[in-house]
C-alpha cells in the first residue's frame, strides 16, 4: 500500500503555515485599503473576486509551480519527502496537470467558502441567510474533510488525485 496520510497532513499544515504568511500580507494591505476608504465602496461580488486574484490565484500557482518544478513537492512535501508525480508514468507532473490537481484541491473550496461568507455578510444586514447560502458553506467544509478521509482508505490517492491523474509518493532516503 502506497499511502502516506499522517506525511501528506504534515506536509499539508507546513504548506499552510507558509500560505498563511502571505495571508496576513495580504490582510495588512487590505485592512489598510479599507480603513482609508479605497476599498469600502466595493459590492460583495467585488470584494469576493478581489480576494480570489490576490489571495486563491497566487497559491495556486505557487502549489502548482513546486509540483511541477524540479523537485516535484510543495515546501511541505519536501520536508516530508513527498513527491507529487503522474499516476500513469511516474514521472514529473506538467505545470498544467499540477494546476488542475491545486485548484481542486484548494481553489475550488477556498473560493467558494469566501463567496459563502461574502453572501452570510452581506445576507445577515437583512437578518435573513438564504438556505442556498448555508448549502455552499456546507460544501465549502465537506469538500476538504472528504479529501482528507479520502488519505485513510483504499490506495490514499484523493479524489483530485485521481481526477488530474497524480499521486503523492514517498521518496525513500
Amino acid at each position: 500500500m502506497n499511502r502516506h496520510p499522517w506525511n501528506r497532513l504534515l506536509a499539508w499544515v507546513i504548506d499552510w503555515l507558509c500560505i498563511l504568511v502571505w495571508v496576513a500580507v495580504v490582510a495588512a494591505v487590505g485592512i489598510s485599503l479599507y480603513l482609508a476608504g479605497i476599498t469600502g465602496g466595493l459590492t460583495v461580488v467585488a470584494q469576493n473576486i478581489l480576494a480570489t486574484v490576490i489571495l486563491v490565484v497566487p497559491v495556486t500557482l505557487m502549489l502548482a509551480g513546486f509540483e511541477s518544478s524540479a523537485r516535484e513537492a510543495s515546501i511541505g512535501k519536501r520536508v516530508r519527502h513527498l513527491l507529487v508525480v503522474n499516476s500513469r508514468t511516474g514521472q514529473r507532473v506538467s505545470f498544467r496537470r499540477a494546476l488542475a490537481r491545486n485548484t481542486m484541491k484548494l481553489a475550488v473550496p477556498w473560493t467558494v467558502g469566501h463567496a459563502a461568507v461574502y453572501r452570510i455578510v452581506a445576507a445577515s444586514a437583512a437578518d435573513s441567510i438564504p438556505p442556498s447560502i448555508w448549502v455552499i458553506t456546507a460544501f465549502a467544509y465537506v469538500l476538504p474533510l472528504v479529501y482528507i478521509a479520502s488519505l485513510f482508505f483504499g490506495t490514499g490517492r484523493t479524489p483530485y488525485d485521481r481526477i488530474s491523474g497524480t499521486t503523492a509518493t514517498l521518496v525513500v532516503r
